[in-house]
């Protein structure tokens, strides 16, 4: 993303979070969404750079030009979704249908006692695969995230669980420390999540071919993986109105190996092989997508800078924490 996006504010600010968190709280979920329209209605008329990402990203997903129609059923959706954490991380999963597909290979990677990376996106919802704590009680989630960014969201959220708090890996640290955190927590068998389909002003990338068009992809969480060796698995939790969602796992490696001579190659494979994957899920769940900025990075002074990614993998190596440090 552009260094400007980034910047921009949150959308209705601190107030606008804590009403809606209080009336799904106190009110109930069907009070609460019926708010989403309302707030649909804002973001639609008020956030120009968000409707207009919106509308670039459904023209490519549905093959057509899209309307405004199409750009309020995609806010909705998001706001929806963003509705539901609230209930999720309040512990009140038995609220929602989730069908989960793509259990058992999870299953059996975990069993094997050395951690799992879970790779996720900014496509419908991945506070879903919270459903995974009735599924294997025995298993610790810890889930790596910003915390600076959208700190509103991120404080009145966490203020619902505690418990769930505490096991977030700070995504704001330094790479070597953030390297260690997800290696403790893989060595102790836990499974760690990683949204991995956005960029940020700086950091290294991988372009790939996504929905037909040139997307840059970050190269950090494809080197973390190679550094510890545990397997690798997708997880797309997608939003399908009312209360359902679909969950899917999909193994994508059972450990990366990526030799230094071959690493730029290997990075590239990786990264496309993602992004096919990614690109077949939004086609199936089109108004889940919710990266509202310019993916494709059209307007070229914000686009990252093709030797960021010689730069990023030449030091490589120094995330890799020496065992016992």
């Amino acid at each position: 993303m552009s260094a400007d996006w980034k910047q921009r504010p949150e959308g209705g600010g601190w107030f606008a979070i804590w009403l809606i968190r209080n009336i799904a709280r106190y009110g109930g979920r069907a009070v609460a969404r019926v708010l989403l329209y309302p707030i649909t209605l804002y973001f639609l008329l008020v956030r120009g750079p968000e409707r207009k990402a919106s509308r670039d990203y459904l023209r490519r997903v549905l093959g057509r030009p899209a309307g405004l129609p199409d750009v309020a059923r995609h806010i909705h959706a998001f706001a929806a979704t963003i509705l539901d954490r609230v209930f999720m991380l309040s512990g009140q999963m038995e609220r929602f249908e989730v069908r989960i597909d793509g259990l058992e290979p999870l299953h059996e990677q975990i069993d094997r006692g050395r951690g799992v990376l879970m790779f996720g996106s900014h496509l419908g919802s991945f506070e879903v695969l919270r459903v995974l704590a009735r599924q294997r009680p025995d298993v610790t989630v810890r889930v790596v995230l910003d915390k600076a960014h959208n700190p509103a969201m991120t404080q009145l959220l966490d203020a619902l669980n505690p418990e769930i708090a505490r096991t977030v890996i700070d995504a704001g640290q330094d790479g070597p420390s953030i390297v260690m955190a997800i290696r403790e927590a893989t060595d102790a068998g836990a499974l760690v999540a990683l949204l991995v389909d956005r960029t940020h002003p700086g950091q290294p990338s991988q372009p790939a071919t996504f929905l037909g068009d040139t997307a840059h992809f970050p190269v950090a969480p494809w080197l973390i993986a190679a550094v510890l060796k545990v397997p690798v698995v997708l997880a797309f939790g997608l939003y399908r109105g009312g209360r359902r969602y679909d969950l899917a796992f999909e193994l994508f490696s059972e450990g990366i190996d990526m030799p230094r001579q071959h690493r730029q190659q290997l990075l590239a494979g990786l990264v496309q092989r993602y992004a096919g994957r990614l690109a077949h899920h939004a086609r199936t769940a089109p108004y889940n997508w919710f990266n509202f900025y310019d993916f494709w990075q059209t307007d070229h002074a914000n686009a990252p800078q093709p030797d960021r990614l010689a730069a990023g993998t030449a030091g490589s190596d120094r995330l890799a924490p020496r065992r016992g440090a």
